[in-house]
């Protein structure tokens, strides 16, 4: 099942990383560029995990992120390979988590931070900046949690 998915995984992380390239390429730090009302386009970076957690950490926090990225990419790898070629929403969650979890491992590995650069607010009230990587991650969560819910364990269908 890996061979049908992994395209979706390398998509994200070349998508990903290409815009990562352009936002430090033509943005400035930490001023944003409004691109419709609540979106902007802002230049930032990340030492920490989701919300900026751990990042004052002192510096540990990278090795740490990125054997713990490295380790659940290799943990979705497995499961990848080990699914039925039924289990296409799955497998596309799945595809969708590995490649947001590579692309921000390469930036932790290069650059010992992640590149963020999508900014969403409403009035005073700022969503922590962003990026292609997490959106990725995101998508494949929901995705993973919506088919979890919507799957009958092998049992219900055989007493059907």
């Amino acid at each position: 099942m890996l061979k049908s998915w992994i395209w979706l995984s390398g998509l994200v992380i070349v998508l990903d990383q290409v815009t990562k390239y352009l936002a430090e390429t033509l943005l400035v730090m930490h001023q944003p560029v409004a691109v419709m009302p609540s979106f902007n386009l802002m230049l930032t970076y990340n030492t920490g995990a989701a919300f900026s957690f751990l990042a004052q950490a002192g510096g540990w926090q990278r090795w740490f992120f990125l054997g713990l990225g490295s380790l659940v990419s290799i943990g979705l790898v497995i499961w990848l390979t080990r699914l039925k070629p039924q289990e296409k929403w799955l497998a596309a969650a799945l595809a969708l988590i590995l490649g947001g979890a590579v692309g921000n491992l390469i930036d932790r590995a290069w650059l010992g931070q992640v590149i963020d650069f999508i900014q969403l607010y409403y009035n005073r009230w700022y969503w922590p900046a962003f990026n292609i990587a997490d959106s990725a991650i995101f998508a494949g969560a929901v995705l993973l949690v919506v088919e979890s819910l919507g799957s009958k364990p092998a049992n219900a269908e055989q007493s059907s």
